[in-house]
């Protein structure tokens, strides 16, 4: 049976000559579903029962749930099918194109994360002939670079059901129990243009929106004052003030700005209570500058995530890393996975510092401890 399967690199290789590009512009984004289908064919071949999910509302997009064995509980070994745009000028070679240079493996997804499907493939070849107590089941979601669409749609269907869940993103083979969360938001003042000689003409909203600006620079103040982690590098929530924009000539009074920000809150800050306490303190500044104000989250929003550190995944991670888990800055589907059941800890072959980056690659001798600690987790979890 396995020997239909064609070897690591070869399906790594396929993988990441299919493009699979998730982005807010229509322009630049892409179906998933040939990635899927690869994946659904791979496992199929294997004696997984492959189930092919559109994605409510998202035309070309789908998630795979593959399940091998039964039983109540068992390991779920998740990952993303999507990768961020990419600017081919900015590579030193064909993003498309897996190349094998200097101990790395270079391609748009090698790192984040397309890589570690092949290596699960890897690992549980090793179990296709032993009896499983529990099932091993393979997760590949959609767009988790843009909306996690996928991943909220698992929610909503309610499945899949398990215990345990490995997200592999790339971690650098360190367990991962608690990330961040992430909020997008779009914070807009309209108020009245007229001619620059007079203020009493119009209202201008850059005078609005630099009291907004105050405020909310006040409030990431007290977010730092009031919340700290010490498992994260950064161990305070933050917020960025990313883009602004406003106005259209210096001799016209600002009739409307736009500011985008982005929060990170840490395990245990609601992101539904901030942005209703975003959106009260700038209401009341645009009532006194007599000009209107409207809050947009520009997506639903990724909560944090933690789990317990005496969770029965997490001590099994630490025992075949060899590393006490740690938090991380950045956001993953870990949250939506949690929310079905699932202690869920995020553990992968690469560098968070490779992702999203030109050039991205996975190094080669990364590949086989990763497989040896999976194969640890089904021993552990499913047999």
């Amino acid at each position: 049976m396995t020997n239909q399967i064609p070897h690591l690199t070869s399906l790594l290789s396929q993988l990441i000559a299919t493009p699979s590009v998730s982005c807010t512009s229509p322009s630049h984004d892409q179906s998933n579903l040939p990635v899927i289908e690869l994946l659904a064919g791979w496992l199929e071949d294997l004696g997984f029962i492959a189930e092919i999910i559109p994605v409510p509302g998202q035309a070309g997009k789908a998630n795979l749930i593959a399940t091998l064995g039964n039983g109540p509980g068992g390991l779920v070994l998740a990952g993303h099918t999507d990768t961020v745009p990419c600017d081919d000028q900015l590579w030193q070679h064909n993003p498309f194109s897996l190349l094998e240079r200097d101990g790395r493996l270079y391609g748009l997804g090698t790192c984040d994360m397309k890589g570690f499907f092949p290596i699960v493939i890897e690992a549980v070849k090793y179990f296709l002939e032993q009896p499983l107590k529990q099932p091993i089941i393979i997760l590949a979601t959609a767009d988790e670079e843009c909306s996690m669409s996928g991943a909220q749609a698992l929610v909503e269907m309610g499945r899949p059901i398990a215990r345990h869940a490995i997200i592999g993103e790339p971690t650098g083979m360190m367990p991962v129990r608690m990330h961040k969360g992430m909020m997008m938001e779009s914070l807009h003042i309209q108020g009245q243009s007229g001619h620059s000689s007079n203020p009493d003409f119009g209202h201008n909203a850059l005078d609005a929106m630099h009291a907004v600006i105050s405020e909310v620079l006040g409030f990431r103040q007290e977010l730092r004052d009031k919340y700290q982690n010490s498992h994260f590098d950064v161990a305070a929530p933050t917020l960025n003030l990313g883009c602004i924009h406003g106005g259209d000539n210096p001799n016209r009074i600002c009739g409307s700005c736009e500011l985008q920000i982005d929060l990170r809150p840490l395990p245990g800050m609601d992101i539904n209570e901030l942005r209703s306490t975003i959106n009260q303190r700038s209401q009341k500044i645009a009532a006194q500058h007599q000009v209107t104000f409207e809050m947009r989250s520009l997506f639903a929003g990724v909560p944090a995530h933690e789990t317990a550190a005496n969770a029965d995944i997490v001590r099994a991670a630490e025992r075949l890393t060899g590393h006490s888990a740690i938090g991380v800055n950045f956001g993953t589907e870990a949250p939506f996975l949690a929310k079905l059941g699932m202690e869920t800890i995020v553990l992968g072959p690469g560098n968070i510092d490779q992702a999203h980056q030109p050039d991205e690659y996975l190094a080669i001798d990364r590949i086989n401890p990763t497989i040896d600690i999976l194969k640890g987790l089904i021993a552990t979890f499913c047999l």
